[in-house]
């Protein structure tokens, strides 16, 4: 029996998942939990910002690597998905210099407006597709330009690449997590040439770009000795997203909603969508499997609730959110996705001055839930607006498709039928494509086959 690990590494915790096929059915259990979160730190301008810990997060997959040994689960293969568009820069010693950046930090406020002299947003979204965020990297890199970290770097390496660089030494840079940059040309799949060139930045960082289910390579000898075995090193869909999206058990072009910190709410295309009406409805596209695209918005997602709950010192569970909200509706309407609510330094506070008014905690979680539901309704049109398509049915797959307030709310406000799961799609995705890749599951469509046997998926 072969062993697969899928290390998921979200936002805010990251976890590690064995799994293997037993009568036609992928079995899967935790067999590790982390916290993440960034913090501020001194970066390489010597001023103060929002940092992912690099070091610590190795180290916590190093942790996860000898808890699947101690109990004799030995993966055959492991790989690393992350959320998108975060990076390292690696000098000659391979080093990450000046630690690895948040993309909540606010260090491209300045970058945007000198990106765009040079490159207007429209001529970027007709080269990539991608729907502008303050985040893209294509924005951070300039950062980098100024403070001159990028004269020192050898290497670009997007979280989950590097991550699996210090597994194996072996650096492999992903498609579909590339594309989220802003700097993957839509219709060659290759770094864009004539966007690196203007920017200034060093077009040996950007190197040939990998499929999912591609070899890495094995863990290298001191990475062995530490976790006691050596597994090989397989691509998933690195970005979270992505693999989530391979894991939903979509049939005919259905939508989707990866529904975490944040909501991508979007359609498997075969193309890419590069039309003034994608581009105002603020529609993105990414990279998926076989070069084709993801046509999917960003929206705010549960990260509000979550700050929320953080503020409140987590005494409640989400559950007790979601039952506190049912018990207490309220009609005020916020825009979740403003860009206040970005990175406030207190959401509770942000939300109260959105409203005009001090919510209690289940008023509070109503208008997060109800308003999140209602931009659903408005993205869901937007989306038939630019792909001329009726839809009928949505699948929520992530850890919100596990609130049952929101998805019937979500069904109340759009119409549409509504299926749940799997919650745990990303990881599910990140392991079906290393099976993929290893020979043990034929293809995408079977594996989809298997993970709709597999998992706890509920019609509304």
């Amino acid at each position: 029996m072969r062993y697969y690990l899928a290390i998921d590494i979200g936002a805010s915790s990251g976890r590690h998942i064995v799994s293997y096929i037993e009568n036609g059915k992928m079995i899967t259990e935790e067999i590790y939990r982390f916290q993440n979160g960034p913090e501020t730190l001194t970066a390489y301008d010597g001023k103060e910002h929002l940092m992912w810990t690099h070091e610590r997060l190795f180290t916590e997959i190093l942790n996860g690597l000898k808890k699947a040994k101690e109990i004799g689960k030995v993966p055959y293969s492991i790989g690393i998905d992350t959320w998108g568009v975060d990076y390292a820069l690696l000098d000659e010693n391979d080093q990450a210099i000046g630690g690895t950046y948040c993309y909540r930090d606010s260090r491209t406020e300045t970058t945007i407006p000198a990106v765009h002299e040079v490159l207007p947003f429209e001529e970027l979204f007709a080269k990539t597709g991608i729907a502008f965020a303050t985040f893209n990297t294509v924005y951070q890199l300039l950062d980098d330009v100024k403070s001159g970290r990028m004269a020192k770097a050898k290497s670009f390496l997007m979280l989950p690449d590097y991550f699996h660089f210090r597994l194996t030494g072996v650096k492999k840079q992903e498609y579909c997590n590339a594309t989220t940059t802003g700097m993957v040309n839509a219709e060659t799949h290759t770094w864009d040439e004539e966007i690196i060139e203007k920017l200034g930045y060093k077009k040996e960082l950007f190197g040939e770009l990998a499929q999912p289910g591609s070899l890495v390579g094995e863990f290298t000898d001191e990475v062995a000795a530490i976790v006691g075995y050596k597994a090989k090193v397989v691509l998933p869909a690195t970005h979270d997203t992505a693999s989530a999206v391979l894991a939903a058990p979509l049939e005919a072009q259905t939508p989707y909603i990866s529904s975490g910190t944040w909501s991508l709410l979007g359609v498997e295309q075969n193309k890419a969508h590069t039309s003034k009406s994608a581009l105002e409805a603020g529609y993105s596209n990414e990279g998926s499997l076989n070069f084709t695209t993801r046509l999917q918005i960003n929206i705010m997602g549960l990260w509000m609730i979550q700050q929320v709950r953080h503020e409140l010192g987590d005494k409640y569970s989400f559950a007790e959110l979601a039952d506190m909200a049912r018990a207490n509706p309220v009609d005020y309407e916020i825009n979740v996705n403003d860009q206040r609510f970005l990175a406030p330094e207190n959401m509770t506070a942000e939300i109260n001055a959105a409203v005009g008014k001090e919510l209690t905690v289940g008023e509070m979680a109503y208008v997060i839930y109800n308003n999140l539901a209602k931009y659903y309704d408005l993205s869901l049109k937007a989306l038939e607006e630019v792909t001329g398509e009726k839809y009928e049915t949505l699948n929520i797959i992530g850890g919100g498709s596990k609130n049952m307030l929101l998805n019937e709310m979500t069904m109340k406000y759009t119409g549409k039928k509504v299926i749940t799961g799997p919650a745990e799609g990303t990881a599910i995705g990140n392991l079906m494509m290393q099976m993929v890749g290893c020979g043990d599951i034929a293809d995408v469509k079977e594996g989809r086959r298997i993970i709709k046997n597999s998992f706890d998926i509920a019609e509304l």
